[in-house]
């Protein structure tokens, strides 16, 4: 007998400041998709989130908009729930972090691990907008870059070196808010000793965490951990902080806390407080799981655990991390029309499309994913109309016409529906790994047996025969029961496809178990289309739209780069370089180390190119390489050169080879 499992499970919260796009939805998909999985195997799964409220962009947009900040944050939070139902998001509880429970919450905690001895105070030197008259943010600065001279690089890192730094070490700095020059002042902060729980993280990190994220949360733990600055001075929109003047929270402090504040809301409109301290205190009967992106793997894996376990409450049971969604090989764009509103995207097309989509290329590591359009319709039309509805579109008219609408009493091909239920329990295994696109390879491997079946039976031929009438029943019984299991297998990623499909087969909301035990002498409803072919024109309508509401005034990329004469390529030496040696790199994600070698001379290059190759398989491979790039300085050492390589990303990077005959150092022309 399954022991019931009492889960909870949070999201990221989505900011206050604007509407969900289609790269939040990557997040919201994941975390649906594993709730639903877990409440169909009939355990307790609740699954809280919330817009994060307070910060200084929401306090510049809501001065934008010329609105209260309060009001600007309920906005867009009835949006977001908008959204949320419009993408089928089953999220019991949604709120915003500028709520009583939450300030609650993040006083009691701050004021415990003040008693415990965890915060301290500092004097901190600041970027200030004069004309604006606040203090600066860190990416509220732009300027050159002290390390390597990069222009318009924000206040704490550089795009183009990887440098780390101040605001305040920038050259030719500039407010992003008032475009003038920020001074410097100084004032007492307050600060999160993160270091006291350096060794009780060492020992958590590795089992609670993706292991695709260890050696990272690894570097910065063998690094040292820092004090977290957890202030900010007014003005500011937040919670301020007690027995402070004029101090406020800084967001990332509250918003966390949010996770609890939300499912706290919740508890109290239940009249179930004592679930609360069931979930957060040390109970080793709930499990509590964070879905986020890899962006924000140091807050949650770092800086939460701790404050947790200083304010006396319990660590996560785990964090599941994922990467970032790309459109059509590059990131999301305005001015492409790509940069796609979850609006935008319900008004055109079918969520159940996106849904099955990402689920189809999402799994439990960090790997980018890329919604290209072309493939997504393909995928769709093919995979849920042509092989999955198909099969109860055909089986079905058979059944009204010679059976009265009544399936038959046996199944002709029972192992045939014994291999389907001994399937459903690897494909669970997935969906509970979060491997959702081995999960679909599964489903979608047993739709093609389900339509081979009905291939090889023909059931449109025997029906010819009036003597086979009760044969053509019995096979479309089968035919109708495994696209029936094959519904089940895939609800948690399509639940409005078969929430219709149930209906089709006039049945309750099937769980997973209900699988296991085949509709027999049952009456279905005659079918109707339950799910239409993706439009190619819907989907460029959708990005039409999207580009006709990127703002004139509104400075986009350009689409392409800007064009070079021949004298400029010219200068570019490219050579042919043999690879010598090559190896991960620790803390990096995508990069690999490669030891070149171009003839007399040797270069190492660092390159992106990890997703697409193992390093073990590079040796003794002639590549391109631009041998005369200025070396540039990153944290795993100096990349001396560049390596060329075409492709939209993950697993589709190409390196580029020259002809044979070609040797190490010979100049390209």
């Amino acid at each position: 007998m399954t022991v019931r499992r009492n889960i909870l499970v949070t999201s990221a919260l989505p900011y206050a400041s604007g509407p969900l796009h289609l790269g939040h939805l990557v997040e919201y998909t994941q975390t649906d998709v594993w709730v639903r999985f877990q409440r169909m195997q009939g355990h307790n799964c609740t699954y809280v989130c919330a817009s994060d409220a307070h910060g200084t962009p929401t306090m510049l947009q809501a001065e934008k908009l010329g609105v209260p900040p309060e009001k600007l944050v309920a906005n867009v939070a009835t949006d977001h729930r908008t959204d949320f139902k419009n993408f089928g998001i089953s999220v019991d509880n949604y709120q915003t972090t500028h709520s009583s429970e939450n300030k609650k919450l993040t006083a009691q905690i701050y004021l415990q691990l003040k008693k415990n001895g965890h915060i301290k105070r500092r004097t901190i030197k600041q970027a200030y907008d004069d004309k604006k008259g606040l203090f600066l943010p860190d990416r509220y600065v732009r300027g050159e870059c002290p390390t390597c001279g990069a222009k318009d690089q924000y206040g704490d890192a550089c795009e183009h070196c990887s440098a780390t730094y101040t605001p305040m070490d920038l050259k030719n700095p500039v407010s992003v808010i008032s475009g003038t020059t920020p001074s410097v002042r100084e004032s007492e902060h307050l600060f999160f000793q993160l270091a006291d729980f350096q060794e009780e993280l060492r020992a958590w990190v590795p089992d609670h965490v993706d292991a695709s994220m260890v050696n990272k949360l690894n570097e910065w733990l063998e690094s040292g951990l820092k004090d977290w600055d957890i202030s900010r001075d007014a003005p500011y929109f937040g919670f301020e902080i007690p027995d402070e003047n004029e101090k406020y929270f800084y967001v990332w402090f509250d918003a966390t806390i949010g996770y609890m504040a939300s499912f706290l809301n919740l508890c109290n409109k239940s009249d179930k407080e004592a679930d609360f301290n069931k979930f957060w205190k040390k109970n080793k009967d709930t499990e509590l799981y964070h879905f986020i992106g890899k962006d924000i793997i140091y807050f949650h894996a770092l800086f939460w655990p701790s404050v947790l376990s200083g304010s006396g409450y319990r660590k996560p049971s785990s964090i599941f991390v994922h990467g970032f969604l790309t459109v059509d090989g590059q990131k999301m764009s305005k001015s492409r029309g790509t940069f796609i509103m979850a609006s935008t995207y319900y008004k055109h097309l079918d969520p159940d499309y996106l849904r099955y989509y990402l689920a189809a290329k999402l799994s439990s590591n960090i790997d980018d994913i890329d919604l290209n359009f072309d493939d997504f319709i393909a995928r769709v039309n093919s995979d849920l109309v042509g092989k999955l509805v198909n099969i109860g579109s055909r089986c079905s008219g058979f059944i009204h016409s010679l059976g009265n609408g009544k399936l038959s009493k046996t199944l002709p091909n029972e192992q045939l529906f014994n291999h389907f239920i001994t399937t459903g329990k690897s494909i669970a295994a997935d969906y509970e790994a979060r491997d959702y696109s081995k999960a679909i390879r599964q489903v979608m491997g047993l739709a093609d047996l389900a339509n081979q079946f009905i291939d090889e039976k023909k059931p449109w031929v025997m029906a010819k025969d009036g003597s086979q009438a009760e044969q053509v029943v019995s096979v479309c019984t089968l035919g109708i029961n495994l696209f029936r299991i094959l519904i089940i297998y895939l609800k948690p990623i399509t639940p409005a496809l078969a929430e219709r499909a149930e209906i089709f087969l006039k049945i309750d909301p099937a769980n997973w178990s209900d699988a296991n035990q085949p509709l027999l002498e049952h009456s279905i409803n005659k079918f109707k289309s339950l799910l239409e072919r993706a439009d190619p024109e819907k989907i460029q309508a959708m990005i039409e739209e999207t580009r006709s509401n990127t703002p004139e005034n509104e400075p986009t990329k350009k689409t392409q780069t800007d064009e070079i004469d021949i004298d400029q390529f010219s200068q570019v030496d490219l050579r042919v370089a043999e690879i010598l040696e090559a190896k991960v790199v620790d803390g990096a994600d995508k990069l690999l180390e490669l030891k070149l070698s171009l003839g007399k001379d040797q270069r190492t290059v660092f390159s992106g190119i990890r997703s697409a190759y193992k390093p073990e398989d590079l040796k003794g491979r002639l590549v391109l390489m631009v041998a005369n790039l200025k070396p540039r300085k990153m944290r795993f050492g100096t990349s001396e050169g560049m390596v060329l390589a075409g492709g939209s990303g993950g697993k589709e990077i190409y390196l580029l080879s020259p002809d044979s005959g070609a040797e190490p150092g010979m100049k390209v022309r």
